[in-house]
């Protein structure tokens, strides 16, 4: 599924139109990433849990040359499904 077909979802199970579906979807998105983008943890219970884990530096190896690389530390978003999403899809 991508964006314009989850789109048609919610116009579809709402009864909303296109636009307003749209304009929904893009400010959950929104909400999200700027939750993540200050580092809070966003939980929507039933659904899952969104945040931000922070990997350590590590080394790694460049796979067409061989040659040992220093791979930075960064900060990654993580998403862990909850309970109800993990029933579902079993």
């Amino acid at each position: 599924m991508n964006k314009a077909e989850l789109i048609e979802g919610v116009r579809t199970e709402t009864g909303l139109t296109k636009k307003v579906s749209r304009e929904a979807i893009d400010a959950v998105i929104s909400a999200i990433t700027d939750s993540l983008t200050r580092e809070e943890k966003v939980t929507l219970v039933g659904f899952g849990t969104f945040q931000v884990m922070k990997r350590k530096a590590r080394r790694g190896r460049n796979p067409q040359t061989g040659k040992e690389l220093q791979i930075p530390a960064k900060k990654v978003p993580k998403f862990k499904p909850g309970k109800g999403l993990r029933e579902k899809v079993k």
